[in-house]
């Protein structure tokens, strides 16, 4: 028998994680925070003074005392990718576990990059495993990892081969058929599992209500060229901000720059930290080409001279403050925190989309208003989403064939929307597709 454990973001949007049982072993699938929570508490400064206890109080990690009598039995804790909301609760949880940490070279480098941020250690062994490559977990579990693209590089799919049937975890993916950077997304390897009976799929359901198929990146790239190459800012500076650990969008950021003939320059701790983590394991150069500022006393003295410069328009800045967050860069600099002035039609790009929560939506609103203010250019959704859609989805079912579905990572909105496009394909909930909350368990 198989069990199966909603321990987080089956209520909601993140702090994923997912316990399977098969006998008497257990494998974790995702360790993820809540990311709002966890900033909107921490401040995203201070993160090495939170306590497990403080966090699991405030819902910014997931409550795994619903799977304390099988803590002894974990075998592996597998993150898929390096998404905080699926990587992030590991430096406070992990230590509970006697196992080890597996994910593919890149996630483990920002596992490691964020437990020398915060100061934490974890006793658990951290092993690497390369997409599209298997291992054996026990005598009775393999693990494998099939290649999926996504808005980070080295993603996977995992599936654990057991004596009582495979399980695909495919927990965030999209079907990109001309990424940026790396491979597509295996398909192959999933057409095969078509064929030797999945027994579970547990899928990402964030965008089944989003009809069509999801954009490739290189969507976004022609969008940031037009933007980049096709409006008139020569004398003028640009402020470009999107997702830190989205090294494709970056590429291509460094690469218009150079078009251009402007001074990249990166800077914030996130995206300093994965930009590191992709330089480490041979993904980008970015450090030959670009300036990569992590520190606040560094930023400070670097905008200070950019502010004095005559050549504003020799420079391109990529900043964090995406969502508006108030201590990230952007939103400092458009509070006048930091030593830029911004001027009349300077550039702000917001290469993102803002993440639909009422403190993400409350925040861009205050940091477009103040640079509105400024009397800048902004320029809104220079992106595509790194989640599948409703015919991803449905691609997906095709391919895998599932005997059970169970709709993950998403409201109820969203997993009900999955449920009902697995009905159109001849599933029925309740039966062979499984709407489960966070603390639930299923048994197949």
């Amino acid at each position: 028998m198989i069990e199966i454990c909603a321990v987080g973001g089956y209520n909601e949007v993140g702090r994923n994680m997912t316990a399977i049982k098969v006998g008497d072993e257990v494998v974790i699938l995702d360790m993820g925070l809540h990311v709002e929570k966890y900033v909107t508490y921490s401040g995203d400064e201070e993160a090495e003074k939170l306590g497990l206890s403080d966090l699991t109080r405030i819902g910014a990690v997931p409550d795994d005392s619903v799977i304390k009598e099988w803590k002894g039995k974990v075998k592996a804790i597998i993150p898929t990718h390096a998404h905080l909301d699926h990587l992030g609760a590991v430096p406070f949880m992990a230590n509970s576990y006697n196992a080890p940490i597996i994910g593919t070279p890149y996630t483990i480098e920002v596992l490691k990059g964020i437990l020398r941020d915060q100061k934490k250690s974890i006793k658990n062994p951290i092993k690497t495993l390369n997409p599209n490559s298997r291992m054996r977990l026990t005598k009775n579990i393999e693990i494998e990892f099939i290649n999926a693209t996504h808005s980070t590089p080295q993603t996977v799919m995992v599936v654990l081969h057991t004596k009582e049937g495979k399980i695909l975890y495919a927990n965030d993916y999209k079907f990109d058929a001309f990424p940026v950077i790396g491979k597509t997304t295996n398909t192959r390897r999933l057409r095969e599992l078509g064929k030797e009976k999945v027994a579970a799929l547990i899928m990402d359901c964030t965008r089944a209500r989003e009809p069509g198929k999801t954009p490739s990146e290189t969507v976004a790239k022609e969008m940031m060229r037009d933007v980049l190459l096709g409006t008139e800012n020569r004398d003028n500076l640009i402020i470009l901000s999107t997702f830190s650990s989205h090294i494709a969008r970056l590429s291509s950021v460094l690469e218009m720059g150079k078009k251009i003939n402007r001074k990249v320059i990166f800077m914030g701790r996130s995206l300093a930290k994965y930009i590191e983590a992709a330089e480490k394991i041979h993904i980008v150069k970015f450090s030959k080409e670009a300036e990569i500022l992590k520190y606040g006393n560094e930023i400070k003295k670097r905008l200070r001279k950019i502010d004095a410069s005559p050549q504003r328009g020799k420079y391109l800045l990529v900043t964090t403050g995406n969502q508006g967050e108030p201590n990230s860069v952007l939103s400092r600099i458009a509070t006048g925190e930091l030593p830029l002035k911004l001027r009349r039609d300077d550039q702000v790009i917001f290469s993102c989309n803002v993440i639909p929560t009422p403190v993400n939506i409350a925040n861009r609103d205050i940091l477009e208003y103040k640079l509105a203010q400024k009397n800048v250019r902004i320029f809104k959704g220079i992106h595509v989403s790194g989640h599948a859609s409703k015919e991803d989805q449905r691609d997906l079912i095709s391919m895998v064939k599932p005997q059970h579905i169970v709709p993950a990572h998403g409201d109820i909105q969203m997993t009900s929307a999955l449920s009902e496009l697995a009905s159109e394909m001849g599933y029925s909930l309740g039966k062979n597709v499984h709407l489960i909350q966070n603390g639930q368990k299923i048994w197949i």
